[in-house]
């Protein structure tokens, strides 16, 4: 009995509401909308002004070119709004006394990317659209060959940078050069160099870290690059054109150019010892062998050329006794 009570109240109130209704279109249908009936109202938490309501207004009129309430098409107006880029969403209804009501939800871009030279919006669903001619809404610039698919870790990143004061304060766009993405800072030339979107939180908070306890004492300029991509520890690259780092990069280039030397040089003084060793060794029997031996071949030799073939086979008998 309970659920037959339900179901009648229901179909008598289903009944009533398409009465009203059905009096109200019977009522309002011969009515010209006229600007204070139609009512636009844009629902986003943050203010964006990509979407204007005279637009909105001037697309109304197109589609209804007698201007009456009964020559509406709800569907067709609601599928029209909802065709423009920086429209996320769109509701359009009829009030009982024949107000046009429009609530229309715009995109809100969380970066603006330059890929190719071309430059345009994606929101928080990874959603691409182009930017206005009227209107420029304030983001973080990404440049790159960034993927579609990286679209989402990026937005989180930007979120992330946003929410957190430490991070919003340094960090004024995001580059990517090759697979490696790098954060641009506000102070110095420097950048942070991330690598890929993974661990984030990790590694800002290893570059908070840095800053806080080394780089504040630091001049800004000093560095080209910090890396925080590896694990567990803090990479550096000096800025060569910062004059205060001249003496660091020449002292570097001298220990470099120190290092192969060593092994050389050992080779030479082990080669140069062991070739005085039997110069040594040699020098002595010389110097008693000149004396004496070098002048008495010479003799024989000058007596063998000039006797006769016969002699010296007989002299050199004698001498090997």
């Amino acid at each position: 009995m309970k659920n037959k009570y339900r179901i009648l109240k229901i179909g008598i109130t289903v009944i009533i509401l398409g009465f009203l209704l059905s009096f109200s279109l019977k009522k309002f249908n011969g009515q010209t909308i006229t600007d204070n009936k139609i009512s636009v109202k844009m629902n986003e938490k943050t203010p964006v002004y990509f979407v204007d309501e005279k637009d909105i207004r001037e697309i109304v009129k197109k589609e209804n070119p007698s201007g009456k309430v009964g020559d509406i098409d709800i569907p067709a107006l609601e599928k029209k709004i909802n065709a423009l880029p920086a429209v996320d969403s769109a509701n359009v209804y009829l009030n009982l006394n024949g107000k046009l009501n429009l609530d229309i939800k715009q995109r809100v871009p969380v970066f603006r990317l330059n890929y190719h030279g071309k430059d345009f919006y994606v929101d928080e669903k990874g959603v691409e659209f182009p930017i206005s001619k009227t209107y420029s809404h304030p983001c973080m610039l990404v440049t790159g060959n960034v993927k579609k698919d990286e679209y989402p870790k990026l937005a989180e990143l930007v979120e992330k940078i946003d929410k957190d004061d430490f991070s919003k304060k340094y960090f004024i766009g995001i580059s990517k050069d090759k697979d490696d993405y790098n954060l641009l800072t506000s102070e110095g030339n420097y950048k942070v160099e991330i690598g890929d979107l993974d661990n984030i939180d990790f590694k800002v908070r290893g570059f908070k870290t840095f800053v806080e306890k080394y780089l504040v004492y630091q001049d800004p300029q000093k560095y080209n690059m910090v890396s925080v991509k590896y694990q567990n520890q803090i990479v550096t690259t000096l800025n060569p054109y910062f004059k205060e780092n001249d003496s660091i990069l020449k002292a570097g280039n001298k220990e470099l150019a120190k290092v192969p030397t060593p092994t050389a040089v050992k080779k030479t003084t082990e080669t140069k010892k062991e070739t005085k060793k039997p110069s040594s060794t040699s020098a002595k029997p010389k110097e008693s062998i000149k004396p004496k031996t070098k002048p008495k071949p010479k003799e024989t030799q000058k007596t063998e050329k000039k006797p006769t073939a016969t002699k010296p086979k007989t002299k050199a008998k004698v001498k090997i006794e």
